[in-house]
């Protein structure tokens, strides 16, 4: 069999978003993103540790009615070292939690957008 020239490393994720503005200042409160910035009107390029994100209006990737699709389950998953201190804080910022905390180490909140991630304990 041939080696697959793909690397098994996830790079960047991409964040479906409608106002770029709005979820860059949302991200960079929720997650402590210090830097990052817009490019090509569309694309916010945010500062991680580890694996990249991308909030993105994805003008190409809309349905026929204008319409950008939301992720409806937490295909992407924060990390935190105290629980507990990220749900509180993310539910005095008025953040959408779908979850309380499940099984002492994580919880389900969704975005701006509606589109709906993780936080886990590490």
């Amino acid at each position: 069999m041939i080696k697959s020239p793909v690397k098994n490393k996830i790079k960047t994720i991409f964040i479906p978003v409608r106002d770029i503005e709005k979820a860059k200042e949302w991200y960079k409160a929720m997650l402590g993103i210090e830097d990052g910035e817009i490019q090509f009107g569309h694309l916010f390029i945010a500062e991680m540790e580890g694996t990249g994100m991308i909030l993105d209006t994805m003008p190409k990737w809309r349905d026929e009615n204008g319409e950008l699709p939301t992720l409806n389950v937490p295909v992407i998953q924060f990390g935190t070292e105290d629980i507990h201190a990220s749900y509180q804080f993310m539910n005095e910022n008025g953040v959408n939690l779908v979850t309380k905390i499940e099984h002492g180490h994580f919880f389900v909140f969704r975005d701006l957008d509606g589109n709906m991630m993780m936080v886990c304990q590490d």
